[in-house]
């Protein structure tokens, strides 16, 4: 079935899993005033999913909320299946996640669970649904945000760092079972977010903004790339990092 993308490779229909995050309502914004014209947005029903939606008809596509709840993977067939049968979908961008609290999940092994399930059980069980749901209709890209903490364990984030590690993972072998199937995953991995409330001491040149991630993944939608760091530069860093002898790399303060 022909893809509906314009001219210069824009999509036109979105799924947005995560509808409420900041990098995937940013990245909607972007591509929506590029053309696109469907926009579903899936997550746990709240008055913020409907305000987003509004947010994103007030700019002129056509916006549907889609009920979603990543710990519930049971769901997931019918909840995004649904999804697909109501129209073809050039782009879907799996944009949910939670941080968890590190103090607190070391002493809650429930809650870091939590924070496992969300960040990759949930996003194992959504990322394949949804990738033969493209593959059967023969087109379409599965951008994955993972993160920069999934490089390397860091003290301060290990919880979270070790889901994004293993979703990372996920989603480039998921992009090798697709390779020369029509679909295009790509994997994002993002520094940590700056914003007007962020301490001056956490707005490093290694830091981003949703605006920053959106361009970077329509950029690399275009070249059709199979991972995205945002910044650039985060690439040799996190090289750098990756290699680093342990018993250095732990007296780092990260």
């Amino acid at each position: 079935m022909p893809a509906h993308k314009d001219a210069f490779g824009t999509p036109r229909s979105l799924l947005i899993l995560g509808g409420t995050s900041e990098i995937a309502l940013a990245t909607a914004r972007r591509l929506i005033a590029r053309g696109a014209r469907t926009v579903r947005l899936a997550g746990r029903p709240s008055p913020r999913l409907d305000g987003a939606a509004r947010h994103l008809r007030a700019l002129g596509a056509d916006t549907f909320t889609v009920p979603f709840d990543a710990l519930d993977p049971e769901s997931h067939e019918s909840a995004l299946g649904k999804a697909f049968t109501e129209g073809n979908i050039d782009l879907v961008l799996l944009a949910f996640g939670v941080l968890g609290d590190q103090a607190t999940d070391e002493r809650d092994p429930a809650a870091a669970a939590r924070v496992a399930q969300t960040n990759y059980t949930g996003a194992v069980s959504a990322g394949l649904v949804c990738a033969r749901a493209l593959q059967t209709q023969g087109h379409g890209s599965l951008v994955v945000l993972s993160s920069a903490a999934g490089e390397r364990a860091r003290r301060s984030d290990f919880i979270y760092g070790s889901s994004k590690a293993g979703l990372d993972t996920f989603a480039q072998g998921l992009g090798d079972a697709l390779y020369g199937t029509g679909v295009h995953v790509m994997v994002v991995r993002p520094a940590s977010l700056r914003g007007p409330g962020t301490p001056a001491r956490d707005q490093g040149p290694l830091t981003t903004t949703p605006e920053e991630v959106a361009t970077a993944i329509e950029l690399g939608l275009r070249r059709r790339s199979e991972v995205v760091w945002v910044p650039g530069a985060l690439r040799l860093v996190m090289s750098a990092l990756r290699h680093l002898p342990r018993a250095l790399f732990r007296r780092l303060p990260l």
